[in-house]
């Protein structure tokens, strides 16, 4: 009867404390929390990753066709910029070098010089979050891409970056991988 009262115990404790916890208030805009959230995740994980790869191997791509991993950090870059610049009138003020730059070259650049680019396009990102609200995500808006111009909702941008980033990362995942390297969400977690 003793362990059947602990056992019980042991159980409701938690639940006691749970309740004693004030409850969060619902978010006023769960939908662009969830986007945030998600990209923001994906920013500290392509961070980490790009951080941790070795100098030598930003010129790494497993074939011809494949972009290298240098490649890969300044096209995240620019992507950053092309969707971010799109959740609402901030705009990115980027130097010409890293505009007129053809990505080919840009690629080569050294991996500090590369790692702060794509870093710069992070933070650009988060500040462009912060206009966003679940009103705003319904807007049409004009997108222009290879001369080409279409009306969309907000949202499918915000929802493409996302994604861009998520397949980004697993190519970068992958790429490690093949270096014998582990991606920033392969690594064990910390014990608390």
């Amino acid at each position: 009867m003793l362990i059947s009262r602990a056992a019980l115990l042991s159980l409701l404790l938690p639940v006691a404390l749970v309740a004693q916890q004030p409850a969060a208030s619902p978010s006023a805009n769960p939908i662009t929390d969830v986007f945030r959230n998600r990209t923001m995740a994906l920013q500290r994980l392509l961070a980490q990753a790009f951080d941790s790869i070795p100098e030598a191997k930003f010129g790494y791509k497993p074939t011809p066709a494949q972009l290298s991993i240098g490649a890969v950090a300044q096209h995240l870059a620019n992507d950053n910029y092309f969707f971010c610049d799109n959740f609402g009138d901030m705009k990115a003020a980027r130097p010409t070098k890293d505009t007129a730059t053809p990505d080919s070259i840009k690629a080569r650049w050294p991996k500090d010089t590369l790692v702060a680019k794509l870093k710069e396009s992070f933070t650009f990102c988060e500040n462009a979050f912060k206009q966003l609200d679940d009103k705003k995500l319904a807007d049409q808006i004009t997108i222009s891409f290879g001369g080409q111009s279409r009306q969309t909702a907000r949202a499918q941008v915000v929802l493409l970056h996302a994604t861009d980033m998520t397949d980004h990362y697993s190519q970068i995942a992958i790429y490690m991988r093949l270096n014998g390297m582990l991606p920033p969400s392969a690594l064990p977690r910390p014990k608390t």
